[in-house]
């Protein structure tokens, strides 16, 4: 299963006013700047833990139908399925939404599905469609604090260090926004 981003959240977890006040920066030189660390830090923390921290819509594409009825929707946490279709010789099939049953409370969620009620997709690639709608809300303040907090810290660290870090990497990400970020990796198998 492969997955692209369909629409990017429209608002990031911390405002530009909130990461300003964290830096304590008060001119406006550097809100360019700082506006796209808050991006980096969100995109870096989310791939991390396999979450999404706002409102965002994903497509996933199957090949075939899982013949257990079940499958993994990431980044967690799932809000709903809104749209679903499959590719057939004569045109794409829309599925009703509804056929899908959601556990959202598991990481990564899991849809249900009877897979021999469902067509079969005609083309062997990408043949089935389902757009879901992911993250923990619309607001700034839905994402988990902990995750907040990993993005200041993350932020700060990356606006005082500017330049290539040397070595392993490991400076790339301090070990306070790995340990803040810890208990919310959703890990795979």
């Amino acid at each position: 299963m492969s997955a692209i981003l369909l629409t990017a959240p429209s608002v990031e977890p911390l405002t530009l006013a909130e990461a300003k006040a964290f830096l304590r920066v008060e001119h406006a030189d550097d809100d360019d700047l700082i506006a796209s660390l808050v991006a980096g830090a969100r995109g870096h923390v989310e791939a991390a833990t396999r979450r999404a921290l706002v409102t965002q819509t994903w497509r996933l594409f199957l090949d075939v139908w899982p013949e257990s009825g079940c499958l993994e929707v990431l980044p967690a946490p799932l809000q709903a399925v809104v749209a679903a279709r499959v590719h057939a010789s004569d045109g794409a099939i829309e599925l009703d939404p509804d056929v899908f049953v959601a556990d959202s409370g598991r990481a990564p969620a899991v849809l249900a599905f009877a897979p021999r009620a469902l067509p079969a997709p005609a083309r062997a690639r990408a043949g089935i469609e389902i757009d879901v709608r992911t993250g923990y809300g619309d607001a700034a303040v839905d994402a988990p604090e902990p995750l907040r907090q990993a993005l200041r810290l993350l932020l700060a660290h990356w606006y005082e260090n500017r330049g290539v870090v040397a070595g392993d990497g490991a400076g790339a990400s301090p070990e306070s926004v790995r340990a803040l970020i810890a208990p919310y990796r959703v890990l795979g198998l």
